[in-house]
């Protein structure tokens, strides 16, 4: 497996080793002694949450506050997807910058989200499922998100503003200077 860090550290874009023949295709997509040694840290998965969507949905900036934050590993099994994570660390350099990432199921790429970040992505295929392995547990009231087409952040989710798909409640969410860090 190839591991290389982004620009936001602690995010890491992960490549698998695939081993193809004539009649299909093996990976290892997990293995934690082999995450774990190469992101430099150790992090113990306990959910993991899948999502079926359609071209131009967006499911974003979402994250969890506090004790409650969640570090997240997450890939496509089927389609592409343009995904995205957004520093929330107020003492990070990067504070505030976001990074894209295309992961699909022909490239297997996975990205690690660490403690700190907003997350979202937008479907670039006809449809996509969304594979993702939390840290921590979900939990409601440390529920919260950033407007996905935040004027600050800036984000080109590759898409046109009028085909884009976003369910009511992500409509409404704040832009970034008024969100709840």
């Amino acid at each position: 497996m190839k591991v290389k860090e982004t620009r936001l550290k602690g995010c890491f874009v992960l490549e698998p080793t695939v081993f193809k023949d004539e009649r299909g295709y093996f990976y290892e997509s997990y293995n934690q002694n082999t995450f774990n040694k190469l992101i430099g840290r150790e992090v113990n998965f306990v959910q993991d949450n899948q999502s079926f969507s359609t071209k131009g949905v967006v499911r974003a900036l979402h994250y969890q506050i506090g004790e409650h934050a969640q570090a997240k590993l997450v890939s496509v099994l089927q389609g592409t997807v343009l995904d995205v994570a957004v520093d929330l660390r107020q003492d990070s350099p990067t504070f505030g910058n976001h990074i894209a990432v295309e992961l699909s199921a022909e490239n297997k790429k996975q990205l690690f989200i660490p403690r700190g970040f907003a997350h979202g992505f937008i479907v670039l295929s006809d449809t996509a499922n969304f594979f993702y392995k939390c840290d921590n547990f979900y939990n409601k009231e440390a529920e919260g998100g950033i407007i996905y087409n935040d004027q600050d952040i800036n984000i080109d989710w590759r898409i046109n503003k009028e085909d884009i798909i976003v369910s009511e409640k992500d409509e409404v969410l704040p832009n970034f200077k008024n969100a709840k860090i």
